[in-house]
């Protein structure tokens, strides 16, 4: 008969090593407006893509991905450390 054994030790011996760390969070945290951005434009997508697109669901894709390339934009100049001043150069 063999015996079933348990590796939960082994499994959570590492436990705190697969946590994010406060910088990897910030990260996240940072890009948070780029990901709900993305979600939309997929989520917009998928409706366009559901049915035969109309206008209002081309304009819906449209919108969702100038906001994602908006936020793009913002993240880079964040990350790059200057700010939009909101005009054209």
């Amino acid at each position: 008969m063999n015996h079933i054994v348990t590796v939960q030790e082994a499994v959570t011996a590492f436990a705190d090593w697969n946590e994010p760390t406060d910088a990897e969070l910030d990260a996240i945290e940072s890009e948070m407006p780029l990901i709900l951005a993305d979600v939309d434009l997929i989520d917009a997508q998928i409706i366009a893509m559901d049915r035969t697109p109309n206008e209002l669901d081309t304009r819906r894709v449209r919108r969702a991905l100038a906001r994602v390339l908006a936020e793009q934009v913002k993240l880079i100049n964040r990350a790059a450390g200057t700010a939009t001043a909101g005009g054209a150069a």
